[in-house]
């Protein structure tokens, strides 16, 4: 999914010039750079996913944190994981890529020799860095009330490398229906896509506290198992099977996402060429 090597581009004296490819690296790094040159005009954008989690996050401890902890329940510790699910969901420059189609934006840098694969993968490198600075302050919150890792430096290091990926997965939803479509309103309404993702889990309570038909609902919710990866490395130390089923789980959803988000790429440049 790439243009040639080589495109002749005419100058202002009639000559031609033929521009060449700057190679793959390049190109994504170009796009992420101007992504994120985009973000830091617009930092007041990113305050609704920095306030949310924290309010959600105290309001459910302040709730039910002496109910859910009378059974030995470190409960500041079990719900960090779904504030930080609340703050890096949804983060992506779709809205931004649909501006780009609809002013021929996007058509323009397709016709240059920029790989295309690029032009998406730019986006979500550019949505991880913010992802990953979007966590800092939830952990900090958490810290701040009293959440202790066991593993450790390692273990926050993990912690974030999983919200990460979480992030990077659920952006292929709303990049597929931006290339889709073209639409601002179609890209706001996937985040209705993580209502079921966040709530139909074991976000909240544990699963053994939850009714029957809620709790089988939650075990084939991958986001349970992505919680439970989470929640392993700051309760229960290094413990592989928790950590290998968050990664197989976002994993098998991250290859539905991206695969969608790809042949919406596809699609959009067949449509523009």
């Amino acid at each position: 999914m790439r243009v040639g090597r080589t495109v002749d581009v005419p100058s202002s004296g009639g000559a031609v010039v033929q521009g060449r490819a700057a190679g793959f690296w390049r190109d994504l790094l170009a796009i992420a750079t101007r992504a994120l040159r985009q973000m830091r005009r617009e930092p007041v954008s990113f305050l609704p996913a920095v306030f949310i989690p924290a309010f959600f996050y105290m309001v459910n401890l302040g709730a039910l944190g002496r109910l859910a902890g009378a059974g030995g329940l470190d409960y500041k510790a079990f719900l960090l994981p779904m504030a930080i699910a609340f703050a890096v969901t949804g983060v992506s420059r779709a809205p931004t890529l649909v501006t780009d189609i609809q002013s021929g934006y996007f058509d323009r840098l397709c016709l240059t020799p920029v790989r295309r694969l690029a032009l998406l993968l730019g986006l979500m490198a550019a949505d991880v860095v913010v992802i990953v600075a979007l966590t800092i302050p939830v952990l900090v919150l958490g810290f701040a009330v009293g959440v202790r890792f066991s593993t450790g430096v390692g273990g926050v290091l993990v912690f974030v490398g999983l919200a990460a990926l979480w992030g990077l997965v659920f952006t292929g939803f709303p990049y597929a229906v931006a290339l889709k479509t073209g639409s601002p309103a179609a890209v706001n309404a996937t985040f209705v896509v993580f209502f079921p993702f966040a709530f139909l889990t074991d976000a909240i309570i544990p699963k053994q506290d939850l009714t029957s038909w809620f709790s089988t609902v939650a075990t084939y919710n991958p986001v349970t198992y992505l919680l439970g990866a989470q929640r392993s490395v700051i309760i229960g130390g290094w413990q592989v099977h928790p950590l290998l089923s968050g990664l197989a789980a976002l994993a098998g959803l991250g290859l539905v996402s991206m695969t969608l988000a790809l042949l919406a790429l596809r699609g959009r440049i067949r449509r523009g060429a």
